[in-house]
């Protein structure tokens, strides 16, 4: 009764927002700048956090501009880091709201909101003899995850970048290279050329016979998957694709809710929370009882438009979207 409209845990999260049982956040505690266009987020979890493999990824939730975006980032951090923080390293992109603050705006303080780490693009729990690491700007990222984790006594790297300024974690790269724990080679994509996967035969000449995680753009990753096909050994590739599939965005679409197996068809201006009630799918909401996000549902493929503000959010791993305020920006399928 003191405390209503609100709960007690509301008044618990003010003094302490990362206590156990309370909704998994982490705390910024410092931005460390990694390239002109890149920084590594050092987060305190709260203690709710399970602990992570290296290779895994973050779903994030971070408010920029009074509204919470989520955002899916690999886990840059051994699995044993001896303060228990966690870090994510980000790269800025054009128009990427969520990229952009955190590398350029966020502060040590700042509260987030957190995901249990998930991804299967790990290591095996036997190691392999030889290892190749083969990836490509932000592909680099679950990858130092792995070289901070786990040693191995034979382990090659072909990092493509467009100009050495732009290798993310190139001093601590090199440092591994001093100290014999590490074979790179770099390809700076701007003098170089984009990396022709058959130059692997002269840069690493027994790639085959490695086991080989692949992180980088869709160009890349579709080269190389066709690559070891080709040579009989796809067993030995492992991929992480950031982005699955390029969207075409239109204007209404087919909405499938795929935990109930239904479809509905959506104009592009009514939100899917009203698409998906109408089709009877049991839509979470909270809108109604002005509670604010109790709406977020997962965005498994295709884009939605921000009916307030006509920005389109394309489906990849971990993106949440508000119902209540998204519409079909072309077919697209809602985890419901």
């Amino acid at each position: 009764m003191v405390t209503t409209p609100l709960l007690p845990s509301d008044y618990l999260d003010l003094v302490s927002p990362l206590r156990a049982g309370a909704d998994l956040r982490g705390r910024i505690e410092a931005v460390h700048p990694e390239t002109g266009d890149a920084a590594t987020i050092v987060i305190r979890p709260g203690r709710g956090w399970r602990g992570h493999t290296a290779g895994q990824y973050v779903r994030i939730g971070v408010d920029v501009d009074g509204v919470r975006l989520w955002r899916a980032y690999s886990l840059t951090s051994p699995t044993n880091r001896r303060d228990g923080r966690v870090t994510i390293t980000v790269k800025a992109i054009p128009d990427g709201k969520v990229s952009n603050h955190l590398v350029r705006r966020a502060k040590p303080g700042t509260l987030i909101q957190l995901d249990q780490p998930t991804g299967d693009f790990v290591l095996p729990q036997a190691k392999p003899a030889k290892v190749l690491y083969l990836t490509a700007g932000s592909g680099i990222t679950p990858v130092m995850g792995m070289l901070r984790d786990t040693e191995f006594d034979d382990v090659v790297m072909v990092h493509c970048a467009p100009q050495p300024q732009d290798v993310i974690f190139r001093s601590e790269l090199h440092d591994l290279v001093a100290d014999k724990k590490l074979r790179l080679t770099e390809v700076h994509t701007d003098t170089d050329g984009m990396l022709d996967i058959a130059r692997l035969d002269d840069l690493v000449p027994d790639w085959a016979e490695r086991e080989t995680w692949a992180c980088g753009p869709a160009g890349l990753l579709d080269a190389a998957e066709k690559h070891w096909s080709e040579h009989g050994v796809p067993e030995r590739l492992h991929t992480e694709r950031f982005r699955p599939s390029i969207v075409v965005a239109g204007d209404g679409g087919e909405v499938t809710f795929s935990a109930t197996g239904k479809t509905a068809d959506a104009d592009g201006a009514t939100p899917l929370l009203d698409i998906g009630e109408e089709a009877g799918v049991l839509m979470p909401s909270g809108c109604r009882m002005g509670i604010c996000f109790g709406c977020v549902s997962p965005l498994k493929a295709g884009a939605v438009r921000d009916l307030r503000t006509g920005e389109i959010t394309e489906a990849e791993p971990g993106v949440l979207i508000q119902t209540c305020v998204s519409a079909a920006a072309g077919p697209c399928d809602i985890e419901r």
